[in-house]
């Protein structure tokens, strides 16, 4: 079930986007002050926030723009001004979407259900394996929060031996997907790359993310 939570001063606008989110089946918090609700969004457990533009305490942009630097976590805000810099003001600094007061409940929630697609799509678009994180969309690869310079042979091997982790991924196989058999790679040109791989991935246990099998070819094991 999705947590959501609501940072609105105005009782009678949160009490009513509350009951709308439960009855959809969300878990729905109110938070009516701007420093509280911050706290809140950054050590709770929330898949969306839902953020008025005009708060006591801390104002709406500077929740979003604090919130944004800890956790990325998707933001919906609120407002009742219709400026166009106000729109762009809470873009800028990381809000996922915008909507004027007064609105219509199934509006919002349709912007919900559009914020948590999109979500979902990036999601399936990443690859995790242990401290690897490889975002398919743009072809990097994370680890440890470090952005790992990959060529495009090291790239395609990792992804394949990840997609089959805890199997054997025999020579002949790599050289099928990753180079084609018309390449005059070879199985050495393969070693030599799973060895640039190893010491892209750890420089001090070449095998502790891609093990050789020996004979056969090579495996990552969770």
């Amino acid at each position: 079930m999705r947590n959501i939570l609501i940072i609105e001063d105005e009782a009678n606008i949160s009490d009513f986007i509350k009951i709308e989110l439960e009855y959809e089946g969300y878990n729905a918090k109110v938070c009516e002050d701007g420093k509280i609700g911050l706290r809140e969004a950054i050590d709770g457990d929330y898949d969306l926030i839902i953020l008025d533009l005009m708060l006591p305490t801390l104002s709406g942009l500077e929740v979003c723009r604090r919130l944004k630097r800890e956790k990325d976590i998707p933001v919906i805000m609120l407002s009742a001004k219709d400026s166009v810099m106000d729109k762009v003001a809470g873009l800028q600094i990381g809000a996922d979407d915008y909507l004027e007061k007064p609105f219509d409940i199934e509006e919002l929630l349709a912007r919900i259900q559009v914020v948590f697609r999109r979500e979902e799509k990036v999601a399936m678009e990443k690859i995790r394996f242990k401290d690897i994180v490889i975002d398919r969309g743009s072809r990097t690869v994370i680890k440890d929060s470090i952005k790992l310079n990959l060529t495009n042979k090291e790239y395609e091997l990792l992804i394949l031996l990840i997609n089959n982790k805890n199997k054997v991924v025999a020579r002949d196989v790599i050289l099928d997907k990753v180079w084609g058999y018309d390449h005059d790679a070879g199985t050495n040109g393969i070693d030599v790359y799973v060895s640039y791989l190893r010491n892209k991935l750890n420089q001090n246990d070449k095998e502790e993310y891609i093990q050789t099998v020996r004979a056969v070819g090579y495996i990552m094991r969770l």
